[in-house]
């Protein structure tokens, strides 16, 4: 087992962490984007097993670099930011895989919907940061159907082709502070 952080709760640094997205557009290209506003926290326990996770999005803070699809996202054919203002996700367990990887399973809520997801999640170290405390970092990543969560604008071209894919690849790059 690797080398874990101090036991603690760490605050996430949304300044320095990046909770995105890749998704399938015209089946051709992928489209990316992320969110802007978010916090979280991970209380590192003395075990992975121990530890939690939580972590609330602004869907408000959604981007993909163009203003008509971000508005479009932010619509009722897709986050329905209106009435769901907040995406959340709260950790259910974390298990230990080898080295510094283990499996983060989560309860990830979309759209009022909730649903357990399982995340590839690596350790990526502790260090010092500017003021001389401890910051730790993370990544983790998932494959979800969007259609799970409500998410069901089905566009299509004339060939059948999906204007927008169901898979939504989500990718978290977290530094947090004690």
């Amino acid at each position: 087992m690797s080398n874990l952080p101090t036991p603690g709760t760490y605050v996430v640094d949304a300044v320095h962490s990046n909770i995105g997205f890749t998704v399938r557009h015209l089946v051709a290209a992928k489209v990316r984007g992320n969110f802007t506003e978010f916090e979280g926290t991970i209380e590192i326990g003395t075990t992975p097993e121990e530890s939690k996770v939580t972590a609330i999005v602004q869907a408000a803070s959604i981007t993909t670099h163009n203003e008509a699809r971000d508005g479009h996202l932010k619509s009722p054919d897709f986050l329905d930011l209106e009435n769901h203002p907040t995406l959340t996700l709260t950790s259910k367990k974390i298990t230990a895989k080898g080295g510094d990887k283990y499996t983060l399973t989560a309860d990830l809520s979309i759209r009022g919907v909730t649903k357990e997801v399982d995340f590839d999640l690596v350790y990526n170290g502790t260090g010092a940061n500017m003021q001389g405390g401890s910051v730790v970092g993370f990544e983790a990543s998932t494959t979800i159907d969007r259609r799970d969560y409500n998410v069901a604008f089905e566009g299509a071209l004339e060939d059948g082709s999906l204007v927008v894919g169901h898979n939504v690849k989500l990718e978290l790059d977290i530094e947090a502070h004690l």
